[in-house]
């Protein structure tokens, strides 16, 4: 299995008030957000879960992925950038932090869910190396 980091690019065509476990109701304007995370147990699994509309909810992300909108996804693989890097990197890159706590209850970050402006997501792709994701049947 592979491990490693990635990056979700969620286009968001309407507004997004959602309760997301203990983080309480989560508002967010339509537009472009990009959430950084890690799969230690499977890269490729993790990734075409998130792809998935419909799947049980088990992480903050899930209640964003299971909402109208469209989802891309950049992996860092094989040399991969620590989720908490990305989280830096896209900062450097412009983005803004969208909600405070959001997928970050295991490390101390302010959040991994951004805010994209202008050409972040762009530079945060070239920046961190990150390889549009491709399911295991088209690679």
């Amino acid at each position: 299995m592979r491990k490693g980091t990635y990056v979700l690019a969620i286009s968001l065509g309407e507004p997004f008030a959602r309760e997301v476990g203990s983080l309480g109701t989560v508002s967010l304007e339509k537009g472009q957000y990009c959430y950084v995370g890690s799969a230690m147990n499977g890269l490729d699994q993790r990734i075409e879960r998130h792809l998935r509309r419909n799947k049980s909810i088990r992480w903050h992300i899930d209640r964003l992925t299971s909402f109208e909108g469209d989802v891309k996804a950049y992996e860092s693989y094989p040399d991969s950038i620590p989720e908490c890097r990305l989280a830096e990197i896209a900062v450097s890159c412009g983005m803004e932090p969208a909600a405070k706590g959001f997928g970050c209850s295991d490390c101390k970050c302010q959040t991994h869910l951004f805010r994209a402006t202008g050409d972040s997501l762009r530079k945060l792709v070239a920046e961190a190396g990150l390889k549009e994701f491709r399911p295991k049947g088209s690679r």
